[in-house]
């Protein structure tokens, strides 16, 4: 249905198909509505690269975190990592390792790395999205987490001791995907619909030639989004080149792509990512204000226009 004529915008969080729809509605309302505006913050196929100097440790460290932290629900949620081919071995050896040890559980306890998606409808449509890349030529499952354990009779004691946790309900089991590492052979394999899941892609690329990072980030921009990226270098150089090259609205460095802090870190992205202003940003809150210009013509009156501009 369309909205409402006394709505007199919309501010919308979620993905692009659903922002595109909520255009549509906006638009389909009757002619003697107000044309009321949408700010959408959509999401975005978010790469992470690394060149030779980065440290692996923190870069895996980074990578998992901003991939499978929220279960990689977020918008700024990492799908991408691209790691420089004679290092890449190194990176996906300790990302399985590191893989291996996420816990996939309810998120009501401490010691919980990934919990569920939001529906069973959710881990169909990620599911649907491993299916289909794995039929692509090139495509390889490099590691995936292992699942929840199903409910039991008893109590579940955690490794390293502690409080015995409850059993995980068995009609709650469905709604887990265990965090997915995929190889992808070159951009043009990853599919543009967003995936909100735990689902990272990693792509090693040529690092070898001197404009191979502007090069690896002007093809990324070329899939139409623009929310987050990140780097992962300890060269100057690189540094300048990403701020220069991507078209992502927040670039972070040596960090992982997820936690923006409101006001510090204004945050959103443009073109498939969403239209602007960014949250927490000095424009946001003047977008929920409305302009009004008043022209007077003080001589219009008689008498002196310099007293009459005093009273």
């Amino acid at each position: 249905d369309c909205p409402p004529p006394i709505v007199d915008g919309v501010v919308f969080t979620g993905s692009g198909e659903a922002a595109r729809a909520i255009f549509r509605q906006l638009a389909a309302r009757p002619v003697d509505s107000a044309l009321a505006p949408l700010l959408a913050e959509t999401a975005g196929l978010n790469a992470l690269i690394a060149d030779e100097s980065a440290l692996p440790e923190q870069l895996v460290s980074d990578a998992v975190r901003s991939a499978f932290g929220a279960a990689g629900q977020r918008c700024s949620s990492a799908r991408l990592l691209c790691v420089p081919m004679e290092s890449s071995q190194t990176v996906v050896d300790m990302l399985i390792g590191a893989m291996a040890e996420l816990s996939v559980a309810d998120p009501a306890y401490l010691d919980t790395d990934v919990g569920p998606l939001i529906d069973t409808a959710s881990v169909e449509r990620v599911q649907a999205h491993v299916d289909a890349l794995m039929q692509v030529a090139g495509v390889k499952l490099l590691g995936r987490a292992a699942l929840p354990l199903p409910a039991v009779s008893a109590p579940q004691q955690p490794a390293g001791g502690g409080l015995a946790l409850p059993p995980l309900p068995a009609d709650a089991r469905p709604s887990f995907f265990a965090p997915v590492l995929l190889e992808i052979p070159s951009l043009s394999a990853l599919p543009r619909r967003e995936c909100f899941g735990p689902v990272l892609h990693v792509l090693r690329y040529d690092s070898r030639p001197v404009d191979s990072l502007e090069k690896l980030i002007r093809d990324i921009n070329k899939l139409g989004y623009g929310l987050t990226m990140g780097l992962h270098s300890r060269l100057d150089s690189a540094h300048a080149t990403a701020r220069s090259s991507t078209a992502a609205g927040n670039l972070y460095i040596n960090r992982d792509t997820i936690g923006a802090v409101v006001e510090s870190q204004p945050f959103g992205g443009s073109r498939l990512s969403g239209t602007g202003p960014k949250a927490g940003g000095p424009n946001y809150v003047r977008r929920f204000a409305v302009e009004h210009v008043i022209c007077t013509n003080t001589t219009a009156s008689g008498g002196d226009h310099e007293l009459l501009s005093l009273a």
